[in-house]
């Protein structure tokens, strides 16, 4: 076992999932992963984006924010130009959860995911994939239930994870201190039946093999199943809903 606050290597931190933590959007998680926290929340607006005017078909958007609590030391704002690093997170959130629903059976409205990091250390992309999954998970479990929708557009379970390679050993889930340590760090976002939506990789220092790929998207299908076994727990009335 490695010194890693008493995991293992391949072994993922604590992780909750609140459902329905807020009273106002039509679904909300409020994810515990570790040491980070973010709520999620997804509202129904009856509108598309100007582009997919009269194409009966709907859309998914996300934004992410962390408050300026979230870190140590504090992170201003983004009041007037949302940051780069922000804008990429965002686009992943929004691609990997489109990337598991037929969007023509959302008809021409659009579901808005808001992820607000509230505390951070580590892994804040990919609990707000999972966080945002299930926040969108309750909304078109609520708008079948009002018959707004007759279908549910979502196909199967999202999940994500990151892995690296931290002083030579292969470990899954980094907190903050890891990732700031990795040679290589990548977040993978997969699906129930094991398709790839996102792949995002990177080394500092020394480039990685194939081989090195490899061993790391199979360290994280191995944690992706558990988390989403976690999210079934959680969502089971509701996903039998929709």
């Amino acid at each position: 076992m490695s010194v890693r606050e008493g995991r293992s290597k391949n072994e993922l931190r604590p992780i909750e999932f609140h459902v329905g933590y807020l009273i106002h959007p039509k679904g909300s998680c409020f994810v515990k992963w570790g040491n980070t926290w973010v709520i999620c929340s997804a509202q129904v607006e009856e509108r598309v984006p100007a582009f997919l005017h009269d194409t009966r078909t709907g859309w998914i958007t996300a934004e992410y924010n962390m408050i300026p609590g979230a870190t140590d030391p504090r992170i201003g704002r983004e009041q007037v130009r949302t940051g780069g690093r922000t804008k990429e997170i965002q686009r992943m959130i929004g691609r990997s959860l489109r990337g598991v629903t037929n969007l023509a059976l959302l008809g021409e409205r659009t579901i808005h995911i808001d992820c607000e990091v509230i505390q951070a250390d580590g892994g804040t992309r990919m609990a707000s994939v999972a966080g945002g999954f299930i926040a969108l998970i309750e909304a078109i479990s609520k708008l079948k239930r009002d018959r707004i929708i007759t279908r549910s557009p979502i196909r199967e379970y999202l999940g994500g994870v990151s892995v690296g390679k931290v002083k030579g050993d292969y470990l899954l889930d980094l907190d903050y201190n890891e990732d700031y340590q990795a040679e290589v760090d990548m977040n993978v976002v997969m699906t129930e039946s094991g398709k790839f939506v996102e792949i995002q990789a990177a080394a500092e220092g020394y480039p990685f093999s194939r081989e090195e790929i490899n061993a790391f998207l199979n360290l994280a299908s191995k944690g992706v199943d558990e988390i989403i076994q976690k999210m079934k727990e959680v969502t089971k009335d509701i996903w039998m809903d929709s």
